[in-house]
């Protein structure tokens, strides 16, 4: 099953209508534009605004993507939750629908100690066949994952079962420490909307699960860093970290803004809707410098084609 874990695995954004229910045919279009650019597969997670969304929208999403990958790839489902009992059953929601494996952070109302991430991140091991994906996305929301309990849970289920996507800062020497502690068996995925892609890839990551809204130039840099063409790396990744740079400076509420502003600017979302409340929007001198930038990171995919 990992042996397809890997690659360009782009985190779907949730498309919303001006009544703010889910559409589902803006989500449809999303998946099929990210397969005809070259994705390996995609997920759902933070940037999906999983956490905004009814216990029922949630599955219907869930269910949704499953079903909307068609043998073309993979589908991760995000899972993670405010308690353990929530976490299971989004887990084995995401099973029964067919995904290829989940994903989780951990809890973030609360700072549970290390035995207790531990224990959330095992119980949810133990409950389904799938794949699990450790995800620590304390660079931008909740806390850290001590690397102890990364070594564990490696060592109790195998690199099979667990897999990882670390995201604490300085998010480099983070990887590397994980990839030293585990002896190179961790298999681990770069996030961060690809801001560091250049650095991890060299670290040894196994694949990327950036944003859709900058896929197609993350697409020809992993290209690219397969390569090892440094000019068409640099190229590319320069707009494309001076992109995600915009993202960086509002959190989590930054990525999301963006992330709906491109789609629809793509025509690929009827609106750029998000779930309130948010801590910041896109201003207008904002949005022109991200119209330049993405001038420039089309012209730079252009020229590595």
């Amino acid at each position: 099953m990992t042996n397809s874990l890997r690659g360009v695995l782009p985190i779907a954004h949730t498309p919303f209508l001006d009544d703010d229910t889910i559409d589902f045919e803006s989500l449809r279009q999303q998946i099929d534009w990210a397969f005809a650019m070259g994705a390996d597969g995609y997920a759902t997670g933070m940037v999906s605004e999983l956490l905004r969304l009814t216990f029922e929208e949630r599955v219907a999403l869930t269910e949704t993507l499953a079903s909307l990958v068609q043998d073309r790839g993979v589908f991760i489902a995000g899972v993670g939750a405010e308690s353990t009992k929530q976490a299971i059953q989004y887990a084995q929601i995401a099973e029964r629908a067919g995904a290829d494996a989940v994903m989780a952070i951990p809890p973030m109302s609360s700072r549970p100690p290390a035995g207790a991430v531990r224990d959330y991140f095992a119980a949810l091991a133990d409950s389904i066949a799938l794949p699990v994906i450790v995800q620590d996305a304390s660079g931008y929301v909740g806390q850290s994952i001590p690397l102890n309990v990364s070594v564990d849970l490696l060592d109790r289920y195998g690199r099979e079962k667990i897999l990882f996507k670390p995201e604490a800062t300085p998010i480099g020497p983070n990887l590397s420490a994980l990839r030293d502690a585990t002896g190179g068996e961790a298999q681990i995925f770069d996030g961060s909307g690809g801001v560091c892609l250049v650095d991890c890839y060299r670290r040894g990551i196994v694949g990327t699960m950036p944003g859709m809204e900058f896929l197609p130039g993350v697409i020809e840099l992993w290209k690219a860093l397969q390569r090892n063409d440094n000019d068409a790396i640099y190229r590319l990744y320069f707009p494309l970290c001076a992109l995600v740079s915009l993202q960086l400076q509002a959190g989590l509420d930054g990525f999301l803004a963006i992330e709906k502003y491109i789609l629809w600017e793509r025509g690929l979302f009827m609106t750029d809707r998000r779930r309130q409340p948010n801590s910041w929007s896109l201003d207008g001198e904002t949005r022109v410098e991200l119209d330049r930038l993405m001038e420039r990171l089309d012209a730079a995919v252009d020229s590595v084609n």
